[in-house]
């Protein structure tokens, strides 16, 4: 093997596979996954403290509302962005050097974005955007780290175990924006933009983690243990191969077609809900209690979902996906001004958005082979957060011309193509 800043991972990767070590594998496996775990709390409290406020500060700058659904498209453009790069970097130098390098982006652009508030520049604001939204391919990527080592009937529990440690810092985000907020006001920064000021210094802290204690990387360390083809072989990493083993795999399509609607889906109904909330009298605070109760049921019940996914199989567990979606969207939909209604329709999306999640994402890394994962896994991210960023922003178009309920209706159109392809890969199977 020749020598990169990898290679001590790649060389414990291989004691690791000689056999010599294999006992060591179990407490690598949970050592790995309590790393993850920590990274993803504080990942998940940055991008969520930001998050909750994106559209507002949107509206504020840019002094409209239809503009606002652009703080969404921008939040999910960045990782949309940066997937494909960050999958060719873990492909050739494994997981570490793309976490620690999408954390470290996301913390720029935090800073670009509190920049262009103080400069009431709007494309400023949206740049910072993109860049803090990238922070989010760090949480999104730590659920494929989290299958790299496990074993194939656990894969979705591992994933869903990753996903479900971001609640803590996601539910906390939004319910301290209002602080986050107060604690710039003397320094000239717009209260709406001081959940980005802890974002960035949140970012930072996740990337130092990684670099630190994600050791050895447990891309290379499953390389080296599937042989040493696996562990020298970059022809079958490229992304070239990536998108032939889609092609060639009836379960990795529907794979990425249920992580790309039920996200877009999710995206599109959420990034509009603290809009249509203060149409109807909403404060800054109740704003954030909603949003927390969504991201609960986004990361809450995962582990749920991921043993689900285990037991019943892939298929069955996206097919709840879709029902919860849809009812999340009726009850959403119809809320008008009770606030109790959308709060419970946006904790029913985020529980559809769970399952189709973990179920997508499981299915997927079931589906290729292990040489060509890092970069399926790259174009899934792109692919889910492309479609995400232009339905957020057709999102603001369609609130401020027709009506949240009508968003809504949107939403639920998503699922068709889901539900297609699940009956056919059903019958297939049957």
């Amino acid at each position: 093997m020749t020598s990169t800043p990898d290679a001590p991972d790649a060389l414990l990767s291989g004691e690791i596979s000689t056999g010599l070590s294999a006992a060591r594998l179990p407490a690598l496996r949970r050592r790995i996954q309590a790393v993850l775990i920590g990274t993803q709390i504080l990942g998940g409290l940055g991008i969520a403290t930001g998050v909750a406020l994106a559209a507002v500060l949107a509206k504020d700058v840019s002094g409209t509302e239809a503009m606002s659904g652009l703080a969404s498209t921008a939040t999910v453009a960045g990782p949309a962005l940066l997937a494909m790069p960050l999958a060719s970097l873990m492909a050739r130098r494994g997981r570490r050097a793309g976490l620690v390098l999408a954390y470290l982006v996301g913390a720029v652009g935090a800073c670009v974005a509190v920049l262009g508030a103080v400069a009431d520049s709007f494309p400023l604001l949206l740049l910072g955007l993109v860049g803090f939204g990238a922070g989010s391919s760090a949480n999104l990527a730590a659920r494929f780290a989290a299958a790299d080592l496990a074993e194939p009937d656990r894969r979705a529990r591992a994933i869903s175990t990753v996903v479900w440690a971001t609640t803590v810092g996601a539910v906390l985000g939004p319910n301290i924006a209002a602080p986050a907020g107060e604690s710039v006001a003397g320094f000239g920064i717009p209260a709406t933009a001081g959940p980005f000021v802890w974002a960035a210094g949140v970012f930072v802290v996740a990337a130092v983690m990684v670099a630190v204690l994600l050791r050895p990387d447990p891309l290379l360390t499953a390389r080296a243990l599937a042989g040493p083809e696996e562990a020298t072989g970059a022809a079958g990493r490229s992304l070239r191969a990536g998108l032939t083993a889609v092609r060639e795999s009836t379960r990795a399509r529907i794979a990425l077609v249920t992580v790309a609607c039920s996200h877009t889906a999710m995206v599109s109904i959420m990034s509009m809900t603290p809009v249509h909330l203060t149409h109807h009298g909403a404060d800054i605070r109740l704003i954030g209690l909603v949003i927390s109760g969504h991201i609960a049921g986004m990361y809450a019940f995962s582990p749920l979902m991921g043993w689900l996914a285990d037991r019943l199989g892939r298929l069955s567990v996206i097919g709840l996906a879709v029902a919860l979606i849809a009812t999340a969207a009726l009850l959403a939909g119809t809320a008008g001004p009770s606030h109790g209604q959308t709060a419970l329709g946006l904790f029913v999306l985020g529980l559809g958005w769970s399952a189709g999640l973990v179920s997508g994402s499981a299915l997927l890394t079931d589906s290729v082979p292990q040489a060509a994962r890092a970069a399926v896994q790259g174009l899934s991210d792109t692919i889910m957060n492309t479609a995400a960023g232009l339905g957020g922003l057709v999102a603001g178009l369609i609130v401020s011309q027709v009506g949240y309920g009508w968003l809504n209706v949107v939403g639920a159109c998503l699922l068709v193509p889901m539900t297609l392809l699940v009956l056919r890969g059903a019958v297939r199977r049957a």
